[in-house]
């Protein structure tokens, strides 16, 4: 065999071997940040979801996905650990949240009109007419006698 006819397969071989390694590293580095995770730092899963760490253990990792929300995810669920500044960039948006989260949804559109208000519909039970067993008891004896008479 002559030297030509094995350099694809050194090729192959060394092309195969930086992947692997690369990939290891990748593998390695997300194993030392899951690892290095703390209580109170904040977290990103791998689905995209922004949380602090309460409590973290061998396999699970306890996040608080709200205020008073806990959930235990798996360590490997954890995508990154975010920092600080963007921690606040992110999830405070930099504002004070108390400002940012409405009393109720009409306060969102803020375009409210005297006009909007008389075209809602009342879907109370109030506003139903009331129909009582009596008045349903009524009208069933009353189409009872109607179709004994017609048929006489």
């Amino acid at each position: 065999m002559s030297l030509v006819s094995l350099l694809p397969f050194v090729l192959i071989i060394g092309a195969m071997f930086l992947m692997t390694r690369s990939a290891k590293k990748k593998q390695q580095a997300a194993v030392n940040m899951r690892s290095e995770m703390q209580p109170g730092s904040g977290v990103r899963t791998i689905g995209g979801m922004y949380a602090l760490v309460k409590e973290v253990g061998e396999d699970t990792v306890l996040l608080e996905v709200a205020p008073g929300v806990h959930a235990r995810y798996a360590k490997n669920a954890i995508g990154s650990v975010v920092g600080d500044e963007e921690w606040e960039r992110i999830v405070n948006d930099g504002e004070d949240l108390d400002a940012v989260i409405p009393d109720d949804a009409s306060s969102l559109t803020g375009t409210e009109t005297a006009e909007d208000e008389d075209a809602r519909i009342d879907l109370s039970k109030d506003s139903a007419p009331a129909e009582t067993g009596t008045e349903k008891a009524e009208d069933t004896a009353a189409k009872k006698a109607d179709s004994e008479a017609e048929g006489k």
